[in-house]
């Protein structure tokens, strides 16, 4: 199912860059450095050559009347980026594998999405090796036997002529809290108009250097990341794996001047050892989600560096671009179209009602899902009618996800769906209590969800990563003036490590799974009562 042409599609289209395939071209014979991982370095023409040779091995590879799909499970290699652009020169789409997917979970993904080859490492063929993939061949890179399957087409050159904007380039899983993951379609013209948005939202130029820490096999990397630099030309330093510890020592060593981030990668990065020194690096910007108000400012005092939150749903059917003026806490404003409204009447929700410090007085009114009524780029899931039924009904993009709207129009996040809570017949957003317990000394990493009340409704429930003190955790409460008197933790969870998926999100779903069955140290606030006592 194809969607309605975005304005985005349609300006890639008009500037004549409207595939990837055709960014990837110009490459060819661009001497600069273009690529750096680990001790190695290659040029973009270097990049643009060894994508032409994959482009015309997988040509060969893909069966006749076969769908042009090749599964990448890999971690942040040069052969992710090098097999994306093999993909978009020969029409052909990758589909993003997710390592920390397990037996018959991991084999249902390769086998959903038709992949017919798939190229992978050493470090991961354990994941396979009990697998029954029927039809699928294995391509292991770094290896005598890979290296002799590309040797034919080492000459080959990049040629952006057999694509176009409408092939599928990209099919890469989102997962909700309940069912397999989805694999969401994103094409060349979509990827490309996307880009080249954040070229012109960030000023990315060639002299930049995009450093890649966020997994490849998820959009975040993909869209935010690889494709506005292959849009100007500049640069990619890639991170194998996401390293809090090599962090900054990564950003020194390669120029690096642009990440992404997803999740609670920031705190990580905040969490390590300062130094008098961390302000002395080239990165100009962060660009992400969920880093949170307190984050973003400890990071800009830290390192220098400013972070620019926005908002995009996974499958692209809406997002938010960050303005100056922007206040505090809110994502940015809405755009025409991009409306907040009650699920079930369908009805637009009122604006927020704020406080003089910012709480919210009305969520049980002003708190909708985020719903576009205009033109987006959403082009469906892989062979999934009900997920897409879900995500565009009424003529709509329905997002999944809670947002209210302040009287100028700016919009801010309130969690998932399933992170609505409601307490003593009040509807609250549990983003924003865990903004407030962010600014918790002890808190390297907040979570805050619902558990059963055992009368009626839902108690709040927080897992906090790091330290926990009852006295000074009361004290705190009891000082922040945004704090709703239905917000205060009715449970507190004390872990080491904060659970989190591959992607750096917090495992939310785990921990509502979980609930008060854990082993972790658990403190519960009696009601009636100010302070905290030890449950186990």
């Amino acid at each position: 199912m194809k969607s309605k042409e975005s304005r985005e599609f349609r300006e890639s289209r008009e500037t004549g860059t409207a595939t990837v395939a055709e960014l990837v071209a110009e490459r060819f014979g661009d001497h600069r450095p273009g690529l750096w991982y680990e001790d190695l370095v290659l040029t973009h023409h270097e990049v643009a050559a060894g994508a032409a040779a994959r482009a015309a091995l997988l040509a060969d590879l893909l069966p006749p009347g076969a769908e042009p799909h090749v599964g990448v499970l890999l971690d942040n290699t040069p052969e992710f980026p090098l097999w994306l652009s093999a993909a978009a020169l020969v029409g052909a789409a990758v589909v993003g594998i997710n390592p920390t997917r397990r037996g018959p979970e991991l084999a249902r993904d390769i086998l959903h999405t038709e992949c017919r080859t798939l190229v992978t490492e050493r470090a991961h063929l354990p994941l396979l090796a009990d697998l029954e993939l029927p039809g699928v061949r294995l391509l292991v890179t770094g290896t005598e036997e890979y290296d002799a399957l590309l040797a034919p087409y080492a000459g080959a050159v990049p040629d952006a002529s057999r694509a176009a904007p409408s092939d599928r380039l990209l099919l890469y899983f989102t997962s909700g809290s309940t069912g397999a993951p989805k694999a969401a379609i994103c094409s060349q013209g979509r990827l490309a108009a996307a880009g080249r948005s954040l070229v012109g939202q960030f000023g990315v130029g060639r002299d930049d250097v995009h450093y890649i820490c966020m997994p490849m096999f998820h959009g975040n990397a993909v869209i935010a990341d690889w494709a506005p630099a292959l849009v100007a030309g500049a640069g990619v330093a890639l991170r194998r794996r996401f390293s809090a510890s090599r962090f900054l020592a990564d950003v020194r060593a390669y120029g690096a001047t642009y990440f992404t981030y997803v999740g609670r990668a920031v705190q990580y990065v905040l969490a390590t050892e300062e130094r008098d020194d961390d302000r002395d690096n080239p990165l100009r910007l962060g660009f992400g989600t969920e880093a949170g108000a307190v984050d973003a400012a400890a990071f800009e005092r830290r390192f220098g560096v400013r972070l620019v939150e926005g908002y995009g749903s996974s499958e692209g059917g809406a997002a938010v671009q960050w303005s100056p003026g922007t206040p505090s806490g809110a994502v940015g404003r809405a755009t025409p179209g991009l409306v907040v409204l009650d699920p079930l009447t369908r009805e637009e929700c009122p604006a927020a009602v704020l406080d003089s410090v910012g709480r919210l007085l009305n969520g049980d009114e002003a708190i909708g899902e985020l719903v576009n009524k205009g033109p987006n780029p959403f082009e469906g899931y892989w062979r999934n009618p009900s997920a897409e039924a879900e995500r565009r009904h009424d003529g709509w993009y329905w997002t999944g996800d809670l947002f209210y709207r302040d009287t100028d129009g700016y919009l801010y996040f309130a969690g998932r769906t399933d992170d609505r809570l409601r307490v003593d017949s009040e509807n609250l957003a549990a983003a924003m209590i865990e903004n407030i317990l962010a600014r918790y000394e002890g808190a390297d990493a907040v979570a805050v969800y619902a558990v059963p009340d055992p009368v009626t409704g839902d108690q709040v429930m927080a897992t906090i990563a790091g330290t926990f003190d009852p006295t000074t955790f009361t004290t705190f409460l009891s000082a922040q003036p945004d704090l709703g008197t239905k917000m205060t933790p009715s449970y507190v969870r004390v872990v080491q490590h904060m659970p989190v998926t591959a992607t750096n999100k917090i495992h939310r779903s785990q921990l509502r799974r979980e609930g008060l069955h854990c082993t972790d140290p658990l403190w519960w606030r009696p009601p009636g009562e100010q302070t905290y006592q030890r449950l186990r």
